[in-house]
């Protein structure tokens, strides 16, 4: 069932970084009245998401990099433990993920499974994850990764068991990450 919308005004806020527009529409509710909604939606395009995992090891690779919305909303250091991702830009997910993770982590890895898309904070980001995983090997490792231009990013390999308590104290937080994290344990690819 479609919602049935009527837009009254769409206004630019900002268009520094992505684009912040402010939103007024009627929305009609299920018993047929009429609500009035005022919402800001941040656009920042699309993006993508792999976790990298190593059966034999049982190891995944993850990164870590300051984000700024984290400090701003009270983690001390901003530092964020995360898969590596990006945004697609004009690149098909599957293009976009290869690309990140020789840029991110240094591992141009093989075959990539698709997961799943998800939204991963409707209320306002109209953003749209793809999620993949793959299986990294050492052989794979065609640089030391980092980042590329203003990117500062650490490589961050840790055991399963490592990465599942880090999800456990609070040290990893990001929500793309947990999830992946736990898709793998779910599909039996890593344990505990």
């Amino acid at each position: 069932m479609s919602a049935r919308i009527d837009l009254i005004k769409n206004k630019i806020l900002s268009e520094n970084w992505f684009v912040l527009r402010n939103y007024t529409y009627d929305l009609t509710a299920k018993d047929g009245a009429t609500l009035r909604h005022k919402r800001e939606v941040y656009d920042r395009g699309n993006g993508a998401t792999i976790l990298l995992y190593n059966r034999e090891k049982n190891s995944v690779v993850l990164t870590r990099q300051f984000r700024i919305a984290t400090w701003v909303n009270g983690n001390p250091s901003g530092m964020l433990i995360e898969a590596c991702a990006g945004l697609l830009d004009d690149d098909s997910p599957e293009t976009c993920i290869r690309k990140e993770a020789v840029e991110e982590t240094g591992y141009a890895v093989g075959e990539v499974e698709k997961l799943f898309e998800l939204y991963m904070s409707p209320g306002g980001v109209t953003e749209l994850i793809h999620f993949f995983a793959a299986e990294y090997s050492d052989a794979q490792r065609a640089s030391a990764g980092g980042g590329v231009d203003d990117e500062d990013i650490d490589v961050l390999e840790l055991t399963f068991p490592q990465a599942w308590a880090m999800v456990k104290d609070g040290r990893i937080q990001d929500g793309k990450t947990v999830t992946l994290l736990q898709h793998a344990l779910l599909a039996g690819w890593l344990h505990l």
